[in-house]
């Protein structure tokens, strides 16, 4: 299956580095774009607040008419033990990274529905192999992979896509500007530019999961492959 983002509406939450450079290759296939952020963007919001999704929806449909997916690029990171990291950082991450797209979700949902649109989001390469060091922004994301995974499978036969990108670092300047701690050092990452490339590119062909060596290799995964995945052998994908 193909989807043709040509005329598409869709929303970007996120602002930064990847959020920008996903607009910019959606803009290039043809899609209208819709930015978001707490920042900037055409729609402001606060993606930790749980009616942010019904603002971009009602953009959305006043300007556009509809809304046909939306991309996820929005996150925080911190480093540092577990013992460390102050509570008031983990809640952070996980309000950020996997509370406050779930919200999201629960709000543009019936917008996709009518639309048979898609919603994508950006987990990170620690969703499927944990980092120590990074235990709670690891389980932040990988919370954030779960609930997409489920998901999947609640809205799919309402013809709404649901996409996880896992990918490996990517030199969004990020981690420079963690909560909390120091980013250890880190071979160099990919770029943004490679990254949108690959996430429009799973859009557009409907793809369920792209993992950190798919993103590389091109690698696919459909619902059909991935529904009787465990989390053990999906960790070896």
């Amino acid at each position: 299956m193909s989807r043709r983002l040509a005329g598409a509406v869709v929303a970007v939450v996120g602002t930064g580095g990847l959020g920008r450079e996903i607009a910019a290759v959606l803009r290039e296939r043809g899609a209208t774009v819709v930015t978001a952020g707490r920042g900037d963007g055409e729609v402001r919001l606060d993606i930790r607040d749980p009616e942010a999704g019904d603002a971009l929806v009602a953009h959305a449909r006043t300007v556009h008419g509809r809304l046909d997916g939306v991309v996820v690029a929005s996150g925080v990171v911190a480093f540092g033990t577990l013992e460390e990291t102050d509570h008031v950082v983990v809640e952070e991450l996980f309000l950020t990274n996997a509370i406050g797209p779930l919200w999201l979700a629960q709000r543009v949902l019936p917008a996709l529905r009518e639309s048979r649109g898609f919603l994508a989001a950006l987990s990170g390469v620690v969703a499927a192999s944990p980092m120590p060091g990074m235990v709670a922004y690891s389980a932040s994301k990988a919370a954030l992979a779960a609930g997409l995974a489920a998901l999947r499978r609640e809205v799919r036969r309402a013809g709404v896509s649901v996409c996880d990108v896992q990918p490996p670092h990517t030199e969004t300047g990020l981690a420079t500007r963690p909560l909390a701690g120091t980013a250890p050092r880190m071979p160099e990452g990919l770029t943004p530019r490679t990254v949108a490339e690959r996430v429009v590119v799973a859009i557009e062909g409907d793809e369920a999961l792209v993992t950190a060596d798919g993103l590389l290799t091109g690698q696919t995964f459909s619902d059909q492959r991935i529904s009787g995945v465990t989390p053990a052998s999906r960790n070896r994908l």
